[in-house]
């Protein structure tokens, strides 16, 4: 299974993360499918950016959000998200800001 999780980088004692999408079996820090974020909780406040477009994109392919990654996807309104996507609305209607940055 796939899944969309968070993969630990940065020294000792400053952490940062990115937001992965890895298969379940690879390690926490090994092998990975794309990059779709970062994530730093060192910043005040803390920094969570990732792509939505391909949030949305992966969940509709069936990867399974950890319960961190879960958190923000319901926060940003994720799942309304896929949703209508499985509706058929386009992701560049979804998320146009992102669609003209990914361009």
């Amino acid at each position: 299974m796939v899944r969309i999780r968070l993969r630990r980088m940065g020294a000792r004692n400053q952490p940062s993360y990115r937001i992965v999408v890895a298969d379940q079996r690879s390690p926490r820090d090994g092998r990975f499918i794309e990059t779709l974020g970062y994530y730093n909780p060192l910043s005040e406040p803390e920094t969570v950016k990732y792509d939505k477009a391909r949030a949305v994109y992966w969940l509709s392919q069936g990867a399974k959000p950890s319960e961190a990654v879960d958190r923000w996807f319901k926060r940003d309104g994720i799942y309304e998200a896929l949703k209508r996507y499985r509706e058929g609305t386009p992701l560049e209607e979804l998320f146009p800001a992102e669609a003209e940055v990914n361009a």
